[in-house]
């Protein structure tokens, strides 16, 4: 289920947008986004719920800015196996908001970044 709708949500951001010149999301990130990370590190039931939360929000009567999902983890660190020369790929930051929720923010490889 979750492949099917992130497969949806890449089309629609791939080429629905260009063609209908959608894109103007009043929130960073955009509400395609926030439903791909929400998809990617929520259960799915919960992942529609907060996405469709965000979309009724994006209107003019609401402000916008900035507004990361949050996810429920506990985090229980094994000791790492990592064998010589293999790199660790960070896909999302999680950042502490309360006691065992967190906010989930992407890592972007830019023209700066640490290699």
């Amino acid at each position: 289920m979750k492949r099917i709708l992130l497969y949806i949500l890449s089309f629609y951001q791939r080429f629905l947008t260009v063609v209908f010149g959608y894109g103007s999301c009043r929130y960073y990130p955009t509400c395609s986004e926030y439903a791909k990370w929400q998809i990617e590190n929520n259960n799915v039931i919960k992942a529609i719920f907060f996405s469709l939360l965000r979309i009724l929000r994006c209107n003019q009567l609401f402000r916008g800015g900035i507004e990361y999902p949050t996810v429920r983890r506990n985090f229980l660190f094994p000791i790492l196996r990592q064998r010589k020369n293999e790199q660790i790929h960070i896909k999302y930051w999680f950042v502490l908001k309360k006691e065992n929720i967190f906010y989930v923010i992407k890592e972007f490889k830019g023209i700066n970044s640490v290699r």
